[in-house]
């Protein structure tokens, strides 16, 4: 190496001479300032020494090395080697030397080669260098801190396989390497901390590793904690005493700490649940998955708020919606004495204040006012205790009434001289228009839908939610079901593959459960025989069938296969039968959805009940007839009616009448749909004369709606919005619900 002063330029060069290349040299640097010419050629001609005694130089190896000494002077020369990937270098003496030396950041060329991800570098330095893997740098990392930032799972082996310190150490930051790859979202690495050591319960600065896999929502990253520790679940953070579900900011997370069997309703040390902090923040899908999951939306929190008190005070007009379909109570007063209406009425300003107003009151939300000066805070009635929820309460007083004498049970059904039949409309996830009402049926009439009814019929939807009735299934439970199922049956396109529903259906009744396993309430659930051409209404039963003569709807010279008797009925599949809309779903064997003939069963239904005792008395057996007094037939919902442009359908002559042809053919295949499968209109018109002729009590609820929603919709803020619309319509009808409570009271 030489140093001279260049006098053609007034610069001093500093140049390398290579023996092999004795025509050529290589200017390292030039500069103006015999200073600067003079600190910096010591520098250089000390740290590339060992490069070119160990290698032969060109200007292309050259260059990266004289790069590293000019922006990095802090460097040594092994560092400067673990940088350009000369290995070869590190064998030498003088980098010997240096090979636990650090720079400005505290950093050893360990910690850089960890950085890079080169693993033949961390090899050469371990085995053959004995470099120390317990330095820190200065902000307390060790190389295993840095190696977990790579997704480089081999050096985290090698390094493991070392018995290397520092795989559960705290860096400055209060993170262990396993906190750092769950920040960082590198799995790989989550893998092998694990499988090399890692522990997950060391609290860091504000938790534990899967606390930094939630707060920056890395799902692969807390799949492998939880795999190595399921107990992570309820973990702590050492800030807010909150569980990793508290820190969930995505839905995709929540319902993966869900599936897992988290606490959903866990209080934080600072009095929170996830659904509070999903509040406060307006994550509204996120605070949807906690609610479908059975998320308690009255729980009070800090300072006696619940979800609403919060949604109120930040304007979340999606979230306050959808906790007051989910339960919500309006009236119930926080610790300062507010209701959620008194908070809307004073923290809500600009155009949300108008709206969220009037959308209060059209659900009956009448209290805005404050309390009175100087009053105790008013305990809200309303209040769900967190132990007995409504659906407890619900069956004790049915229990207790029942024990009083009150009624009487005779073979599984309650003893009545009027018999009661519900109906329920098919319309595929507008089933839960229907769980709605039957929720605010059920508060009125303060006993579950099961013990108000004789006879169950249902289509489609209506035919799943029947089923479910008899069986037990609590409302809200299957309120949260409908919102869950609709997540993984209405994947890709139609029509949907059938498994991820048979699968639902399977999980909730049971693979082997037989229709006749459940005598009481009777239940109807409709569907099609399509092996025939005209379809052929067939009704699954878990009654015999009525014996009496009935001539055959068809003359057939075919012989079709014989139909299964209730008793060998699979209860799964008459669900799935009578849900085998065509084109949503392929056909249940040789069943289609009931709703292509009787979408609004109550006709049917009633068709059957007086078939079943015109049986009865053909058999001897009047005393066992039971007068149909009361019908309540519940639709899901009806949609806008909108003006049709054309239903022409005509042999075009030019590409003008071509698309009027082809609007025209749509139009009227939607129309012919629609009304083969309508539920209200003549079909209500029809069961509401038929029972005023027979003198039987008819009430029909079904809510208007303001948008036409498909049978297959998923999302949960138009799914909100039908539910809210049936709020609505259930706060103007209320009076017409108190009579049919009273009425269904009434044994």
């Amino acid at each position: 190496m030489i140093l001279y002063k260049n006098s053609q330029c007034q610069s001093w060069d500093c140049l390398l001479m290579c023996p092999e290349t004795p025509t050529m040299t290589l200017r390292l640097f030039q500069v103006a300032s015999e200073e600067d010419a003079m600190n910096w050629f010591p520098q250089y001609a000390l740290k590339l020494r060992p490069f070119y005694e160990t290698l032969p130089l060109k200007a292309e190896t050259v260059q990266p090395i004289v790069d590293c000494i000019r922006h990095h002077p802090d460097w040594s020369s092994a560092h400067i080697a673990v940088e350009t990937g000369l290995r070869d270098c590190l064998k030498h003496n003088y980098v010997q030397s240096q090979i636990n030396a650090r720079d400005a950041t505290g950093q050893t060329p360990l910690h850089l080669a960890c950085e890079r991800g080169d693993l033949a570098c961390v090899k050469e330095l371990l085995e053959e260098s004995q470099a120390r893997t317990d330095i820190r740098d200065r902000n307390g990392e060790t190389p295993m801190h840095c190696a977990s930032k790579q997704d480089s799972p081999t050096i985290i082996q090698t390094l493991c396989s070392r018995l290397c310190s520092g795989v559960n150490e705290l860096n400055d930051n209060g993170e262990t390497p396993l906190h750092v790859a769950c920040r960082l979202g590198r799995v790989e690495a989550v893998k092998a901390l694990l499988g090399g050591g890692a522990k997950c319960d060391v609290i860091g600065g504000t938790g534990y590793p899967i606390h930094s896999g939630m707060k920056y929502s890395e799902k692969g990253c807390v799949q492998e904690i939880l795999k190595a520790d399921l107990a992570q679940l309820q973990a702590e953070d050492a800030l807010y005493g909150g569980t990793p579900l508290h820190w969930a900011k995505t839905a995709e997370m929540c319902r993966l700490l869900l599936d897992h069997g988290c606490a959903i309703n866990y209080l934080s040390k600072t009095g929170e649940s996830a659904l509070h902090i999903l509040a406060k923040k307006g994550r509204f899908e996120a605070a949807m998955v906690l609610l479908t999951h059975g998320a308690n939306a009255n729980l009070k929190g800090q300072d006696g708020n619940t979800a609403l008190h919060l949604a109120m005070k930040m304007d979340h007009m999606e979230l306050i919606k959808a906790l007051i379909v989910f339960g919500a109570d309006v009236e119930i007063h926080n610790d300062l004495g507010e209701t959620p209406g008194l908070i809307a009425a004073r923290t809500s300003k600009g155009p949300n204040r108008k709206v969220l107003l009037d959308m209060l009151c059209s659900v009956g939300v009448q209290r805005c006012l404050p309390p009175s000066p100087g009053s105790p805070p008013p305990i809200s009635n309303n209040a769900k205790p967190q132990g007995i929820g409504f659906e407890d309460m619900m069956f004790m007083g049915a229990a207790i009434s029942a024990m009083s004498g009150g009624r009487s049970q005779v073979d599984g059904g309650i003893k009545r001289k009027l018999d009661r039949l519900l109906c329920l409309d098919g319309g595929g996830i507008k089933g839960l228009v229907l769980i709605q009402v039957l929720i605010a049926l059920e508060r009125e009439a303060g006993r579950p839908i099961i013990e108000l009814f004789d006879w169950v019929a249902g289509t489609s939807t209506g035919g799943i939610l029947a089923l479910a009735i008899i069986h037990g299934k609590s409302m809200e439970y299957l309120r949260c079901f409908y919102f869950r199922m609709k997540e993984h049956v209405f994947k890709g396109s139609r029509p949907y593959e059938s498994a991820p529903l048979e699968d639902f259906l399977k999980k909730e009744f049971g693979e082997n459960t037989k229709m006749t396993d459940v005598r009481y309430p009777r239940v109807m659930v409709t569907s099609v025989l399509a092996d025939r051409h005209p379809g052929e209404l067939h009704i699954f039963r878990n009654y015999d069938p009525p014996s009496v003569h009935r001539e055959p709807p068809y003359t057939t010279t075919e012989t079709f296969k014989a139909l299964t008797i209730p008793q060998e009925q699979l209860v799964w599949r008459a669900a799935r039968s009578s849900g085998a809309a065509p084109t949503y779903f392929r056909p249940m064997g040789r069943f289609l959805d009931g709703g292509l003939l009787a979408n609004n069963p109550t006709l049917d239904a009633m068709s059957e009940i007086h078939q079943y005792n015109k049986a009865l008395k053909a058999e001897g057996l009047e005393k066992d007839v039971k007068k149909l007094g009361v019908v309540i037939s519940l639709g899901t919902g009806k949609p806008p009616q909108v003006a049709v442009s054309s239903v022409d359908v005509f042999r075009p002559s030019n590409p003008l009448e071509l698309a009027k042809s082809f609007v025209g053919a749509k139009e009227l295949g939607k129309m012919l749909v629609d009304c083969c499968t309508d539920s209200d209109g003549c079909a209500v018109d029809r069961a509401g004369a038929w029972c005023e002729m027979i003198d039987t009590i008819y009430h029909r609820l079904s809510p208007q709606l303001s948008q036409e929603v498909m049978l297959d919709e998923v999302s949960d803020a138009i799914l909100v919005d039908m539910l809210w619309e049936t709020q609505m319509y259930l706060y103007e009808k209320r009076e017409i619900l108190q009579s049919v409570a009273k009425l269904l009271r009434n044994d």
